[in-house]
């Protein structure tokens, strides 16, 4: 028995936060491509978003970019929000897609001990995080992390405080730019394990002082970032933060066990300027927490009352983390249809959506159009780092 195909017109309301109005609530997700060459943009990306937003995407959320610190990037390949090369592409980007109706917000990144040293900037210089805590004692079947790594010609080490207030300018700094260059709003990349996650769970944050401790205490980092973006954007510039249970090489980590251990950690950001929440899940239909049918952005809408994102395998049958060598994803009208139950219920205001995207820039409207038939496979083989596949 076929499936009838979901009502998807609710998502093509539009939606205003902060003053800035969306015409729908499609979120391009973002998704490190590593389409610069030693932080610089190459140029067919103005048309890799452009085209996202030219088949009807509201608002498009950048790859990661990396703020201006000497050991934030992820590798070469990862564009810099800074500088005035790297900066003067990142306004072309910001033009061709609001030429195209688009909104962006660029997200802004910066990796901590998730960095990869070798192939990256400045690679003799130790990565920094919270504690100097190895991604090998970080793993979710590794030993104690208390105990001795392996050696390491360049350990990384844990901040001082001065490092700590150095990057709480860099983030200022880099909300500041992104207002200057045209940007809709600014996103911090705050989940997957990446420097404000790091600080956040307590498995990477061991410190004893003010920035470590409690989960007040491991949250100080985030809201003071967040603080010094509002103080540099003004009240009126839309801040987005990205949050997840899960980190890049532990999907079974948690950093809220219980929904009043959410709200410690959600709404304190809320007020610190957090305006919309993207709370990053691998599949957007589990539930969080037992008892209760709402994902992890359902309980963030309802803790919080904030514009709020899901996100997580929209629209493909295979999810996040189930893929190997030469997966093609089929569309999931079955997926659709459960994404639009819980929207009609209240869940969330914004749907991501990610691998969709990168196979069909004209997802939006097609699915709005109500073309399922037309949406072409997700293949990983020819989407992973090609930027031309994405045309």
């Amino acid at each position: 028995m076929t499936m009838p195909s979901p009502d998807l017109s609710p998502l093509f309301q539009p939606l205003t936060v902060r003053g800035l109005t969306l015409a729908n609530r499609i979120v391009m997700s973002p998704m490190t491509r590593e389409f610069a060459e030693d932080g610089v943009l190459t140029d067919p990306v103005d048309d890799y978003y452009g085209r996202r937003a030219a088949g009807g995407t509201g608002l498009i959320v950048t790859e990661g970019t990396s703020i201006d610190h000497i050991v934030s990037h992820y590798s070469r390949k990862v564009p810099n929000f800074y500088g005035e090369a790297a900066l003067a592409r990142w306004r072309q980007v910001a033009e061709r897609v609001h030429a195209e109706g688009g909104r962006i917000f660029p997200q802004l990144w910066h990796t901590g001990v998730a960095r990869r040293r070798k192939s990256t900037h400045n690679p003799d210089i130790a990565s920094q995080s919270p504690s100097g805590i190895g991604m090998e004692r970080l793993g979710p079947d590794s030993a104690d992390p208390n105990a001795v790594a392996k050696p390491s010609r360049v350990p990384p080490v844990a901040m001082e405080i001065a490092d700590i207030e150095a990057v709480i300018q860099a983030y200022g700094e880099a909300a500041a730019q992104a207002k200057a260059a045209g940007f809709d709003g600014a996103a911090v990349h705050g989940a997957h394990g990446y420097l404000p996650d790091q600080f956040l769970w307590e498995r990477s944050n061991r410190r004893t002082d003010r920035y470590g401790g409690s989960l007040e205490n491991r949250l100080r980092f985030s809201l003071e970032l967040v603080g010094e973006m509002r103080r540099r954007v003004g009240p009126d510039y839309p801040i987005m933060f990205r949050f997840s249970q899960w980190k890049g090489w532990d999907y079974r980590a948690k950093l809220a066990q219980t929904p009043s251990e959410l709200e410690r950690l959600l709404v304190p950001l809320a007020d610190a300027g957090v305006d919309i929440f993207d709370a990053s899940t691998r599949r957007f239909w589990l539930p969080e927490f037992e008892g209760s049918p709402l994902n992890l952005a359902g309980w963030a809408k309802k803790i919080t009352g904030k514009t709020v994102m899901t996100v997580g395998s929209v629209g493909l049958e295979s999810p996040l983390g189930d893929l190997g060598a030469g997966s093609r994803i089929s569309v999931s009208v079955e997926n659709l249809s459960r994404l639009m139950e819980m929207f009609a219920r209240g869940d969330f205001d914004l749907v991501g959506v990610g691998r969709a995207l990168l196979a069909n820039p004209d997802w939006a409207r097609l699915v709005r159009e109500g073309r399922f038939g037309d949406l072409k496979p997700y293949n990983a083989d020819a989407m992973e780092g090609s930027l031309e596949a994405a045309f």
